[in-house]
C-alpha cells in the first residue's frame, strides 16, 4: 500500500501508462496525462508560495481539473480542503477562514464571488478553471502551460494531515474532519479489497469528488488502474448510456440515484449486462429496491455505510460473502465496529440489542480542525468514534441501522442539521421561534420541514422565508416544507423536543 496520496498518480502512471484513466464528457485522459498535468499544476502552486502543510481549497463540480488539483496539492505535501459545490459563498467563506486556506481553485461561477476574500485573511490566490478569468484571479490553464511536467514529490509522513473535510455540526457551524494520508488511502484500499476492484474494471459514477464516498471511488480507481467514467451531475439517461457505451463493470451511487434509474421508463432498454457489481451508500437502501435492481440487472448491489469522520466507507457487504439486503455489512479490514450503550459508551451490547454504532481503527479521523471539544465528544480516549447512528449487530458482525441518535436529516445522501437551518430562519423579522425536523420522502429519503411560530401580528409568508434560506444556505439544506404553528413541544426546561414535531403535522 502507498504511503501518501501524492504517490497515487506517479505509481499508477508507471504501472498503467497510456491506459485510459478518466473519461468525462467527450474527453479522455491516460494515467500518464493526469500525472503530467498534476505535476505542472504542483509546480505552479509551488511558484505562488504553496508549501507542505498549507491548506488549499477545491470548489467545483466534477471535472478533470478538480482531479488534477487534488493530486497536485498532495504532491506538494499540502492539505486538500475539498468542499461541497452546493455551499453558498457565505458558507465557503467560513470554511476557508476556519481552515486557513492559502489558495482556492474553482470554476468561475464559484470563485468570482469570493475574490473579495483574497488578501484579507490567509487566502492569497484564487485560481479559475474556465477560460474567461476575472480580474484578480489566476488562470488555471496558464499555470499548466507555463510550468514543467517534471516534479520531485515532497516527502511527508503517512500519518501527516492530508485532507480537511467539513461536515455540518449540530451547533449549526461546520466542523473540519482531519484525515491523514493513511486514513484516506486505507479506506480506498480496503473498500477495493472487499469489492474486488482491479485494473480490469470500469466504474461509472456521478458522486461528487469532494464527498467522501465519491473520493473513495476516485482514489480506488486510480490506485488499482481502473477507468473512471465521471459524470458532472446525475442524470438517468446519461448514467445508463455511460454504462452501456463504456461496458462499465461498476456503478456507484446513493439510493436516490438507483430509485430514479429503476423508475425510468427506458431502464430495461439499455444493455447493462457488463455490470459485475454495484455499490450504494449515503443512506439506507430499501431492501425491496435493492432486490429489484439485482433482478433487473443481474449483478449484486452492495450496500455500504460511512461518514466524513472515517474518510468514507466504514462498513460494507463484501462481494465474496453474504450480501444481506437492509444491512450495511461488516467492518472493513483492520477496523472494528461495536454497538455501545447510548448511556454508557464503554459498555458493548449483545447481538440484536440496539445502541450506538461505534467504529475504531486506521480509518478514523485525527479530530476536528481547531475544535478540541468537538473532537473529545466524538472520539473516546480509547479511540472509539461515535457515529451518531443507532444500530444493532447480528452474531456474524453484520450491522443494521435502526435510527439516528442525532437530529440530522439525511437528504439524498447529504447531511442537513436542524440547528443550521434554525439559525438562518430565525433571522426573518416575522419569526419568533422555529424548529426543524425530518419528513419522509420516497426519492430523497428525508426532507427538512420547518415548524414556525410567528411574532404577534405577523402574517405567514413562506416564500420570503425560503428566499432567506436560499440566500444563506446550500440548496439541499433549504426546507422543502413549512408549517406555521401556535407553539412547539418543549421539555420542562423549555428545550424544544424535535422528535415530537411530527405530532404537529397538519
Amino acid at each position: 500500500m502507498l504511503e501518501t496520496l501524492g504517490e497515487v498518480l506517479p505509481v499508477a502512471a508507471k504501472r498503467y501508462g497510456d491506459k485510459t484513466a478518466l473519461i468525462i464528457g467527450d474527453q479522455e485522459f491516460s494515467f500518464n496525462e493526469l500525472d503530467e498535468k498534476s505535476n505542472r499544476l504542483a509546480n505552479g502552486l509551488s511558484g505562488i508560495g504553496v508549501e507542505s502543510g498549507d491548506r488549499v481549497t477545491i470548489y467545483s463540480q466534477n471535472c478533470w481539473e478538480w482531479i488534477v488539483s487534488y493530486y497536485a496539492i498532495h504532491k506538494l505535501g499540502a492539505v486538500a480542503n475539498p468542499i461541497n459545490v452546493m455551499l453558498t459563498p457565505e458558507e465557503v467563506a467560513f470554511v476557508v477562514e476556519d481552515c486557513g486556506a492559502k489558495a482556492l481553485l474553482a470554476t468561475r461561477d464559484k470563485g468570482e464571488p469570493l475574490l473579495d476574500l483574497t488578501g484579507k485573511g490567509s487566502l492569497q490566490e484564487i485560481i479559475i478553471y474556465d477560460d474567461d478569468v476575472p480580474a484578480g484571479a489566476r488562470p488555471f490553464a496558464q499555470m499548466l502551460e507555463e510550468n514543467s511536467p517534471n516534479l520531485e514529490i515532497r516527502e511527508v509522513s503517512a500519518d501527516s494531515l492530508s485532507t480537511i473535510c467539513y461536515t455540518s455540526g449540530t451547533t449549526g457551524h461546520p466542523k473540519g474532519a482531519m484525515h491523514s494520508h493513511t486514513n484516506v488511502i486505507m479506506n480506498a484500499a480496503m473498500t477495493a479489497t472487499m469489492t474486488v476492484r482491479t485494473h480490469h474494471d470500469t466504474v461509472v459514477t456521478a458522486l461528487p469528488c469532494p464527498h467522501v464516498y465519491g473520493n473513495v471511488v476516485m482514489n480506488s480507481a486510480f490506485l488499482y488502474g481502473m477507468t473512471l467514467v465521471l459524470l458532472p451531475l446525475f442524470d438517468e439517461v446519461k448514467v445508463l448510456r455511460a454504462i452501456q457505451e463504456n461496458k462499465a463493470t461498476m456503478f456507484e451511487g446513493v439510493p436516490t440515484m438507483y430509485m430514479y434509474l429503476l423508475a425510468h421508463p427506458d431502464f430495461d432498454k439499455y444493455d447493462l449486462s457488463s455490470l459485475t457489481k454495484c455499490t450504494v451508500g449515503g443512506q439506507t437502501m430499501p431492501a425491496v429496491k435493492a432486490k429489484e435492481f439485482e433482478e433487473r440487472v443481474g449483478c449484486p448491489l452492495l450496500e455500504v455505510w460511512g461518514m466524513t469522520e472515517v474518510a468514507g466507507v466504514g462498513t460494507l457487504n463484501p462481494l465474496y460473502g453474504d450480501n444481506r439486503h437492509g444491512s450495511i455489512g461488516i467492518a472493513l479490514p483492520y477496523s472494528e465496529c461495536r454497538i455501545a450503550d447510548v448511556e454508557d459508551a464503554s459498555r458493548t451490547l449483545e447481538p440484536g440489542e440496539v445502541g450506538e454504532l461505534m467504529i475504531r481503527g486506521p480509518l478514523t479521523m485525527q479530530g476536528y480542525y481547531g475544535n478540541e471539544q468537538g473532537t473529545k465528544e466524538t472520539i473516546e480516549p480509547d479511540g472509539w468514534l461515535h457515529s451518531g447512528d443507532l444500530a444493532k449487530m447480528d452474531k456474524e458482525g453484520y450491522v443494521w441501522i435502526v435510527d439516528r441518535k442525532k437530529d440530522l436529516i439525511l437528504t439524498a445522501g447529504y447531511n442537513v442539521y436542524p440547528a443550521e437551518l434554525e439559525r438562518v430562519i430565525v433571522m426573518h423579522p416575522s419569526v419568533a421561534l422555529v424548529a426543524v425536523g425530518p419528513q419522509p420522502d420516497e426519492t430523497k429519503g428525508e426532507i427538512a420541514k420547518a415548524y414556525i411560530v410567528l411574532k404577534p401580528g405577523a402574517e405567514p409568508d413562506p416564500d420570503s422565508i425560503v428566499s432567506l434560506c436560499r440566500e444563506h444556505l446550500a440548496a439541499y439544506k433549504v426546507p422543502r416544507q413549512i408549517q406555521f404553528v401556535d407553539d412547539l413541544p418543549k421539555t420542562s426546561t423549555g428545550k424544544v423536543m424535535r422528535r415530537e414535531l411530527h405530532n404537529l403535522d397538519a
